[in-house]
């Protein structure tokens, strides 16, 4: 056990997070694919345990090894893969596998599916770290600014929206405020934001005149808002649910595996997984997880105030941040503060792609902490051999 803990470099509690929210990701999602399994699997719950299993390992082996190369070499990585990911985007907007009326995945062998979004919002993040570190000199020339920064963002994020709308505003508003942590000038940053929403109109706008077989995503959005803005409105079925789960869990909640509305709630096991969590757990439950995602932001806070460069502080932020949001938008649309978005809950819900990003975004930060403790460690070194100089 010693010589495991001693391989593991970077922030301890980062570590500890991880390992509880995996934890409690392998008990919600067996509580809460009951339902699946026996209408997919003959009531084998097993499989989905199992399955989930294999992604969790293979996604902190990936944290694991992603922490241990030096954080700089992503800077490069992550530039060449935005010119690979903005044509997977495409292909998938245009040719992806048409789930729950929704062009979000591209197919592959061995019937698995690939969420091109995950890997734009980790790659654009991470080039505009990198711009941002290295146009520090030039930030306020509008030129410079626009083609390096707003450019990328704004085709990134235009090429997401049409199919996933929540996903598009949780990486552009991401993106706003990595750029004004950059220092880029605020009447920019207000432009780009009028871009944007030009841009999201038009978009509407082209969906609306379409006739209704052809709108796309666009019914559904309407619906979701129209169910948030109106408690009797007839989409207000997952929300309902979602209530009743998180009312009947009370302080303590019902204990795990005696969740009663998984039966009930669609996609109880990803969208909704917070509710089944608080059922099961209670208020106690679910305030710990909010704790542990709190405790998240914090330690990575600490870790962009020590960061050896730039580069480092806004590669951490940027990708702590969306990390965070993510995970309080989810929180969000469970206790019916937001209108239902289909964001999962990071390391919580069960999925694929997400939860592998996911541990490469974890595994990034730490590669950060893990050089900054070197640097410490170099410090105090130095500081010892001066005393016994």
């Amino acid at each position: 056990m010693n010589s495991f803990l001693n391989r593991i470099k970077g922030d301890k509690v980062i570590w500890a997070v991880v390992i509880l929210l995996s934890l409690l990701s392998f008990l919600a999602v067996y509580s809460s694919t009951g339902t699946l399994a026996y209408r997919y699997h003959g009531g084998n719950t097993e499989y989905y345990m199992l399955k989930h299993t294999i992604i969790l390992m293979l996604g902190l082996l990936l944290m694991y090894f992603a922490h241990l190369v030096k954080y700089t070499y992503y800077s490069r990585i992550f530039q060449v893969a935005l010119y690979i990911a903005v044509p997977l985007l495409a292909v998938t907007l245009l040719f992806g596998l048409n789930l729950n009326e929704a062009r979000r995945v591209l197919q592959l062998p061995f019937n698995l599916t690939f969420q091109t979004s995950d890997l734009a919002k980790i790659t654009l993040i991470i080039y505009l770290a990198r711009i941002l570190s290295k146009k520090q000199g030039e930030i306020n020339d509008f030129k410079s600014a626009f083609y390096s920064l707003m450019l990328p963002v704004l085709i990134v994020t235009g090429l997401i929206l049409p199919e996933n709308f929540s996903t598009a505003a949780l990486l552009f508003t991401t993106c706003l405020v990595l750029i004004f942590i950059g220092r880029v000038k605020m009447k920019y940053i207000l432009s780009m934001i009028g871009i944007g929403l030009a841009g999201m109109l038009l978009v509407l706008g082209v969906l609306a005149l379409m006739p209704s077989e052809k709108q796309g995503r666009l019914s559904t959005w309407k619906s979701r808002v129209e169910g948030f803005a109106n408690r009797e409105h007839e989409t207000n079925y997952q929300t309902e649910q979602a209530k009743i789960a998180i009312a009947t869990g009370g302080v303590f909640g019902k204990m795990p595996g005696n969740s009663t509305q998984r039966n009930f709630l669609p996609h109880p096991y990803s969208d909704f997984i917070f509710a089944i969590i608080v059922e099961e757990y209670g208020v106690i439950g679910g305030a710990f997880v909010v704790l542990l995602y709190m405790i998240l932001f914090f330690r990575a806070v600490r870790i962009v105030t020590q960061a050896p460069g730039t580069f480092g502080a806004f590669l951490t932020f940027g990708v702590a941040f969306s990390l965070v949001l993510q995970a309080m938008i989810n929180m969000g649309v469970a206790v019916n503060l937001l209108p239902v978005t289909g964001q999962p809950l990071p390391l919580v819900s069960m999925g694929g792609t997400s939860i592998w990003f996911t541990s490469l975004a974890i595994g990034i930060i730490l590669s950060v902490s893990k050089e900054v403790d070197e640097q410490n460690k170099e410090q105090v070194t130095q500081a010892i051999d001066i005393a016994n100089a």
